[in-house]
């Protein structure tokens, strides 16, 4: 059976972020998304997946933007000097090799992530990282153990495979520059998290088969979504996505991801993506669905 995950990052991003999101999922092909605890629209996303009926709902830890949820007294190592987290993978990967990342501040914030996730009435349905954190050396054990703790019984392996990746990679519309630099970043993660699902496998964690959505992050095509569709192998796949609206507050914000996600919220919706799907007999499921067949 091909089963595919489509997940929307970034839920509680913006409000903008969150209508897309949900649109995504109601007139689309999207079954998943996951929840910045952090967000500044993080209010707006709960009650927009309270919306939602049948959406997997997952908790994005975040160690890159915005402010901590545990006091950040307690969390030091993970900030600049505005109390706020500020750096991608890169940049907390060299700071844990030099040892200025504190392990047990990262676990204590995840923690406190997920638990306001959970306060929120939300039961989580999986685990995955803004900007794959998750998957750095180190801290992929943490994201099992808390899961662990929490009862949450699913976790993302962002490891693209390349079959995928190629496959999406179809249409003339993408910046080739980007993706480049993205499949490097794709490779890396490989690279440096190589186990992941044998180490999710050992602590009873279910993970998706295959993941794709790297390279094309920002990029993708209608083109690059049908042909991927097409490839989808027997088991389970995750495919990662960011639709939205943008609005006033998501001008506002750093990330590079702004129209694009408008782009990708029209071929989510598509009716003939729609229609492929039905066609190629993929059966769309959420994390939910991962844990009850483990």
């Amino acid at each position: 059976m091909r089963n595919l995950i489509v997940n929307a990052d970034d839920l509680g991003w913006t409000s903008g972020v969150n209508r897309g999101i949900v649109e995504s999922f109601h007139h689309g092909i999207v079954t998943s998304t996951s929840l910045l605890a952090n967000g500044a629209a993080f209010a707006d996303g709960v009650q927009a997946a309270g919306s939602a009926p049948g959406l997997g709902v997952g908790v994005h830890l975040n160690l890159s933007d915005g402010p901590p949820v545990a006091e950040p007294e307690t969390v030091t190592s993970l900030l600049n000097d505005k109390a706020e987290f500020a750096g991608g993978p890169e940049r907390l990967l060299l700071r844990r090799a030099r040892r200025r990342l504190l392990l047990d501040e990262v676990e204590r914030e995840w923690d406190a992530q997920i638990q306001r996730v959970r306060d929120a009435g939300v039961e989580p349905t999986h685990l995955d990282g803004h900007k794959h954190v998750h998957m750095l050396p180190g801290l992929f054990e943490i994201a099992l153990r808390l899961a662990k703790r929490h009862g949450i019984g699913a976790i993302r392996v962002s490891l693209e495979a390349s079959n995928l990746r190629a496959a999406l990679a179809s249409g003339a519309e993408q910046n080739a520059r980007v993706v480049m630099k993205q499949g490097v970043q794709a490779r890396g993660l490989k690279l440096l998290a190589r186990d992941a699902r044998e180490q999710a496998e050992r602590a009873g964690i279910s993970t998706a088969d295959y993941f794709c959505g790297i390279a094309q992050t920002g990029e993708l095509t209608r083109e690059g979504v049908a042909q991927f569709l097409k490839s989808v192998p027997d088991g389970t796949t995750e495919l990662m996505c960011h639709p939205g609206y943008v609005d006033a507050a998501l001008e506002k914000t750093p990330t590079r991801l702004q129209d694009s996600r408008q782009a990708e919220l029209q071929i989510l919706t598509d009716t003939g993506i729609r229609n492929l799907v039905a066609s190629q007999g993929i059966r769309l499921i959420d994390y939910a669905f991962v844990t009850q067949e483990a």
